[in-house]
């Protein structure tokens, strides 16, 4: 049997281009700018993450969906999870889930992160590796894992998730 890909809703708190940082603030149900980034960067791709899941950083899994065009902060979207990439951020590990649209056509052929332009990973990698250079910061970029390692990362961000709340 094939494997198939798993699909997500992803979150979004941060547009493609922005160089706005929000983050969703669930106490109070509102995006809040928590910086502008000081590098003269922009998001390669919409930002945000997937809710009830825990990663290795305490916080929700994050995950970057590639799209023909921006989103807004607050958008749902139906994500085909393609693999992620493996980084440190300020010592910890920060996994960044790779996903497309599942309703845009245009991303129909794209099933593994494989599929994508070798250019589009790079802008990833870059972007991730120097956007907080100007902060101090930073980050280490590791390696791209495919959709069935994104598939198990997902379901341990989960059972953290599920193991946090009982206690």
């Amino acid at each position: 049997m094939a494997f198939e890909n798993k699909v997500v809703e992803a979150f979004i708190e941060i547009p493609t281009g922005s160089q706005n940082k929000y983050e969703f603030d669930k106490e109070r149900g509102i995006f809040k700018l928590d910086r502008v980034l000081f590098s003269p960067m922009f998001y390669p791709a919409e930002y945000g993450y997937l809710e009830n899941t825990l990663a290795l950083d305490g916080d929700p899994l994050d995950i970057l969906v590639i799209t023909t065009n921006p989103t807004f902060p607050g958008c749902v979207i139906d994500t085909r999870v393609i693999g992620y990439l493996n980084m440190i951020d300020s010592g910890e590990e920060d996994a960044k889930l790779i996903g497309v649209p599942v309703e845009d056509p245009r991303f129909d052929e794209v099933q593994s992160i494989e599929d994508l332009p070798q250019h589009k990973l790079k802008e990833i990698a870059h972007f991730f590796e120097r956007y907080k250079d100007l902060q101090g910061k930073r980050t280490e970029i590791g390696t791209w894992e495919g959709p069935e390692a994104a598939a198990k990362l997902i379901d341990e961000c989960i059972a953290r998730y599920n193991e946090t709340k009982k206690q």
